[in-house]
């Protein structure tokens, strides 16, 4: 399935560490991003923060972002298999 609609990376506000900060993710990224904070109960700044606090200092924000949804929704995958 191949997501439709403008696929370019945009930039999203949230707060990290008590600063506003912006992450540039694709919709799809940025929607998943927030059905997981909802699924979680915690706001977006929340799990921003930490992924965050568990990413490496070579990898972007928005990166490690995208990482985390993929590890979310494929562990879902494999619990549903």
């Amino acid at each position: 399935m191949t997501p439709k609609g403008d696929l370019r990376p945009r930039k999203h506000s949230l707060t990290l560490k008590g600063h506003r900060t912006s992450v540039s993710l694709e919709d799809p990224f940025w929607q998943a991003f927030l059905e997981i904070a909802q699924e979680r109960g915690v706001s977006i700044s929340a799990l921003a923060s930490e992924i965050d606090a568990a990413r490496g200092l070579d990898c972007g924000l928005a990166s490690a972002i995208r990482v985390h949804v993929l590890a979310h929704y494929r562990t879902a995958a494999e619990r549903s298999a």
